[in-house]
């Protein structure tokens, strides 16, 4: 009788995450929207965690940083926008509180 060993290697190549550490430039809205319906239907808190992008699905969790601080805060996406050139992340207040961001600025986000 013939014994043949058999080895079966099994792998797969990860892509990165299209969000790991990705740049972008950030600003963050306030009390002026304060109770306003979002694009998930919920009311804007500007004290909550979340934030506004064009295209990531709602409820989508990212982990943004101030590369100046150091600090870094997870959000959840709830509405759409920005709607300014150049931006393509609104923070909310609480969340922009959170990694000592003040105005407009260069961030790195990723997902969750």
């Amino acid at each position: 009788m013939k014994r043949y060993a058999i080895f079966a290697l099994a792998f797969s190549a990860l892509a990165p995450s299209a969000f790991a550490g990705n740049s972008v430039v950030a600003t963050w809205y306030g009390n002026e929207l304060r109770g306003n319906r979002t694009a998930s239907g919920e009311r804007f808190n500007p004290d909550g965690l979340t934030a506004a992008h064009k295209t990531l699905p709602l409820g989508t969790c990212l982990v943004v940083a101030n590369p100046h601080t150091g600090k870094s805060v997870r959000v959840r996406v709830n509405d759409r926008g920005p709607y300014t050139k150049g931006v393509s992340l609104d923070l909310s207040a609480g969340a922009a509180r959170a990694i000592g961001m003040r105005s407009t600025q260069g961030v790195t986000m990723r997902r969750c």
